[in-house]
């Protein structure tokens, strides 16, 4: 039987999210999982925010938050502190599928706005691009479920290391 854990250290990057409510949902996504902290960048709404300690349940203190003015100037700053990988989760043609990909840690992954995207100077200064297969039409997921299926394809992926490498 698998046992999970914290992954290592990783920190989620939101780019300019308009909506309150998927901004509270990544906080209580990032205290489930463990994220070492939310990098709220733009306009994404940051604590202390009334409605976002409503729609975060909380979590909004609990998890630590800085803000940038930029995805941009925030993955400068990670590389400056060591992060070895950075990430742009975002849907361009031959991106691997999260569950697919081989993280290392620390990680950072860069969450964009879901009619803008992340800004294209923020994905050409990350290490790569990892997505979700998109096989509707439409060929869009909100971020706040978009960013629960890579979390938790980070839990299992760093739990198979884990187990891989202790065998």
């Amino acid at each position: 039987m698998q046992t999970y854990q914290k992954p290592p250290k990783t920190v989620i990057v939101l780019d300019r999210l308009r909506s309150v409510h998927n901004t509270g949902n990544i906080f209580r996504l990032a205290e489930a999982i463990g994220a070492a902290e939310i990098i709220a960048c733009g306009y994404t709404p940051a604590p202390p925010h009334p409605k976002l300690a409503k729609t975060a349940m909380g979590t909004d203190t609990m998890v630590p938050c800085r803000t940038f003015a930029t995805s941009l100037e925030a993955v400068e700053q990670l590389r400056c502190e060591g992060f070895k990988q950075i990430l742009a989760v975002e849907s361009v043609p031959d991106a691997p599928a999260a569950w697919d990909f081989d993280y290392q840690f620390p990680l950072a992954l860069v969450l964009g706005n879901e009619a803008l995207g992340i800004m294209p100077e923020t994905i050409a200064a990350c290490d790569g691009v990892v997505a979700l297969p998109m096989f509707g039409d439409k060929a869009s997921i909100n971020v706040g479920n978009c960013a629960a299926v890579i979390l938790y394809s980070i839990v299992a992926n760093a739990a198979k290391n884990r187990t891989t490498t202790s065998e």
